[in-house]
């Protein structure tokens, strides 16, 4: 990551099966907004970098007041046939048994995009940075229903893996 510089959407590897259909796909969906808090080679924070998470539907609720690693953990061990991993085996016994993801959803595992304090090209980012930048210093380093928004969003899947990329904000929640 360049320290200062706009990045545009990073594409994301994404398992999906051969009988999903291959290709880009523009939905609207919900997305969580978190303070990313980055470090530099120093270890000091670099201000104002923001993560947009899309979230699966099926964990959303579990991952509400976690951070986008935790979210991302029992994405992980949900998705996994290993659950026997130490990462997996350390989840509450309600995380430890969710049952699969249906075949062809979208998103088939959790996504994000770092974006620096720099906007990107994106209709609407304006309105996400406000909201991000006008937020209590702490409220947004955990999901919650007050960091989702509204979205256009691609996602292309491959019969290896899958992008995503914010297309547009379309709302923000209110202060």
């Amino acid at each position: 990551m360049a320290c200062g510089a706009a990045l545009s959407p990073i594409a994301v590897n994404a398992q999906s099966s051969a009988s999903v259909q291959e290709g880009p796909v523009e939905l609207e969906d919900s997305l969580f907004l978190q303070d990313a808090h980055v470090k530099n080679a120093r270890g000091e924070e670099i201000p104002g970098g923001l993560d947009v998470v899309w979230i699966p539907d099926p964990v959303q609720k579990y991952c509400m007041g976690k951070t986008s690693q935790e979210c991302a953990t029992i994405d992980l061990c949900n998705r996994t046939t290993t659950k026997t991993v130490k990462m997996c085996q350390n989840l509450p016994a309600n995380l430890r048994h969710l049952p699969p993801y249906p075949p062809g959803m979208v998103p088939n595992r959790q996504f994000s995009i770092y974006f620096s304090h720099l906007a990107p090209n994106i209709n609407g980012f304006d309105t996400l940075r406000n909201y991000f930048d006008s937020a209590p210093k702490g409220s947004l380093d955990r999901l919650s229903e007050q960091a989702k928004f509204k979205a256009r969003v691609q996602f292309t899947r491959t019969a290896t893996d899958g992008k995503f990329e914010l297309l547009e904000v379309l709302s923000v929640p209110s202060m």
